[in-house]
């Protein structure tokens, strides 16, 4: 809850800030000089691009939870409470890889069920590689899509 709740305070933040970059884009549009609406052009598209990701971020968070529910609904969530951690608070590296190892043997007999790419995914993210974590999630969005 504490990050969906950060999640909705740093959105807010953002649409602000995406309200006032439009804002001075329509006041260069107004100066009626070339080089002003040209600017206005250039600063237009930063609102438009950053309204764009707030969207697809949030679809994808909303899609994703979707997913962790019904599989907490299954018993099938993921579990790192056992493993060691470090004085930080993460799980211990070893222990992160070789939990990581045991989640790709069980997709490895499971390739086409979304819940084993949304473990493996949660896997990668305990072990460190957030940007695996996030095309095997959208692997498993897509597989859970399909079904």
């Amino acid at each position: 809850m504490r990050a969906r709740n950060l999640a909705l305070v740093l959105t807010a933040a953002l649409v602000l800030y995406i309200v006032m970059l439009a804002d001075r884009a329509i006041a260069l549009f107004r100066s009626g000089e070339t080089s002003g609406v040209l600017l206005g052009v250039g600063v237009m598209v930063l609102p438009v691009l950053g309204a764009w990701m707030i969207v697809a971020t949030w679809r994808s968070g909303s899609k994703i939870q979707r997913l962790a529910r019904s599989l907490e609904a299954e018993g099938g969530l993921p579990n790192v409470e056992d493993l060691p951690r470090m004085p930080s608070g993460r799980v211990d590296r070893k222990a992160a890889d070789a939990w990581f190892e045991d989640r790709k043997a069980e997709l490895e007999a499971h390739p086409d069920d979304w819940r084993y790419w949304y473990r493996l995914a949660y896997a990668y993210d305990v072990a460190g590689d957030r940007k695996r974590a996030r095309d095997t999630m959208r692997r498993a969005v897509e597989l859970a899509k399909a079904v």
